[in-house]
């Protein structure tokens, strides 16, 4: 199978002639043009025959035809836009790490792959990481607006994403009920919680240190972090043997492949210890991308700290 310059994923069903004839012609410009010359060679000569809608075309108001490229921007259009102005969502929408799964159900998904994409007509594309890195520029170049939301490296960060897409939505009432809901839920979660060190192990075996967002959510849980390395790295088993942390937070996927990766957390020792607990299963699409509902993983974080304390395991 060729390789499209503009990412890979899986995809959209329904393929109109126009559609087909697109491909054919994407694939001609693929083969025949270098890398630094495809995007404008694209957006130049190809775009008039996928039809996308011009600025002059589009209707005034809110973008309607709205096109989600992976699942994180899938989050915040379904947490922010009204169903009828969703076109397609990303592949990933309905997956056990996308948090609004439930929600995506019904909706078309679409590849982000550039002749399927404007195929569709959008009149909005929004992304985080979706399509690749050369996807804005060629979207814009194409006549259709881009939304990209970026990953949040910390609480303040999501609370700007929040604002910026509920702005670009035009929905600013939705996103700052949204950022008030989470801080009200932040609020009780801390003043809940006893003081107490988690240690958030991730499937792959590595613990989440200083500097990483699930840092920022043990911090907000009004806890302080076992791991106080930077980054993901592992625990030292030579410190597991004589330090325990008041609990153990690990995220929980319906379906993973990390159970087949030997890991330094499968040693006899931390396994032991692991189990021991208390541990506490974190929702893993509360963490996954950066939005308001990272107030579930706070929450469950700073109520399995206050009940490792009072006695019981779980």
């Amino acid at each position: 199978m060729e390789h499209d310059p503009l990412t890979p994923v899986i995809g959209f069903r329904r393929r109109s002639q126009a559609h087909g004839r697109v491909r054919a012609l994407l694939r001609r410009v693929v083969r025949a043009a270098t890398s630094v010359s495809l995007v404008p060679l694209l957006a130049g000569g190809m775009v008039a025959a996928c039809g996308p809608v011009s600025s002059a075309d589009r209707p005034e108001g809110p973008a309607r035809r709205i096109v989600s490229l992976d699942y994180c921007a899938d989050q915040f259009v379904l947490g922010l836009a009204d169903r009828e102005r969703i076109l397609a969502l990303s592949p990933d929408a309905g997956e056990d790490f996308s948090y609004l799964r439930a929600e995506a159900a019904g909706l078309p998904t679409v590849r982000p792959r550039s002749e399927d994409v404007l195929a569709l007509q959008p009149d909005l594309v929004v992304r985080n990481y979706g399509g690749g890195p050369r996807a804005p520029a060629f979207f814009e170049r194409a006549g259709v607006p881009v939304l990209q939301i970026d990953f949040a490296p910390d609480i303040e960060a999501v609370r700007d994403r929040i604002r910026q897409a509920a702005a670009a939505l035009e929905v600013p009432d939705r996103g700052a009920a949204l950022i008030a809901e989470m801080d009200a839920r932040l609020a009780r979660a801390r003043a809940a919680a006893p003081d107490a060190e988690a240690l958030y192990l991730a499937q792959a075996g590595v613990a989440a240190g200083s500097g990483t967002f699930v840092d920022h959510l043990i911090a907000a849980a009004g806890l302080a972090n076992f791991s106080d390395d930077s980054g993901w790295r592992s625990i030292p088993l030579e410190r597991l043997v004589y330090e325990t942390p008041d609990v153990y937070a690990v995220p929980v996927f319906e379906r993973t492949n990390h159970n087949m990766v030997w890991t330094p957390f499968r040693h006899p020792v931390a396994a032991r210890r692991v189990q021991a607990g208390p541990t506490l299963s974190v929702d893993g699409a509360t963490t996954s991308c950066g939005a308001w509902f990272l107030a579930d993983a706070v929450e469950s974080l700073a109520a399995g700290a206050a009940e490792s304390r009072s006695g019981p395991s779980f």
